[in-house]
């Protein structure tokens, strides 16, 4: 009787876990459209976060935003799984502190704004929203490109 039910229990298992699989699939079939989407949504809160206060100080986050990739296009081969490794030389760990480095910056000139009060507060909760989304689009993109099927 033991044998019986492991057997019923392995085969409800594996058909779960198919259909994990398949909703994974499902839901990650058109990541290209929701990466796209993120990024959006992202550049259209940088513009709104300058356009609803008629201040374009927060804009200078953009210039930030352009920065970010530089280090990964220059010193890491237009890829990004250097960032997460442990090993590498002079350039790899220059390259992680520019990268971290101008990441911060896209926190800090928002903040460094609004203290100077050339900004409102709600522009620079509106550039910090504009900056997570930012972020989880490149993670999300890093992850998409560590799969095989992509």
């Amino acid at each position: 009787m033991h044998l019986v039910e492991h057997s019923s229990i392995a085969f409800m298992c594996g058909s779960l876990t198919s259909k994990i699989e398949n909703l994974y699939y499902k839901c990650f079939k058109f990541r290209l459209g929701g990466l796209a989407f993120m990024f959006s949504a992202s550049f259209l809160l940088q513009i709104l976060a300058c356009a609803l206060y008629n201040n374009w100080w927060p804009m200078l986050t953009a210039l930030m935003y352009v920065l970010v990739p530089m280090p990964c296009l220059f010193f890491g081969g237009g890829s990004t799984h250097f960032l997460t490794s442990r090993e590498g030389g002079g350039w790899i760990n220059a390259a992680k502190f520019l990268t971290g480095a101008s990441a911060m910056g896209s926190i800090a000139i928002p903040a460094i704004l609004r203290h100077a009060h050339l900004i409102e507060t709600g522009a620079m909760l509106i550039e910090f929203t504009s900056f997570f989304i930012l972020v989880c689009t490149v993670l999300c993109f890093h992850r998409v490109s560590l799969d095989e099927d992509w």
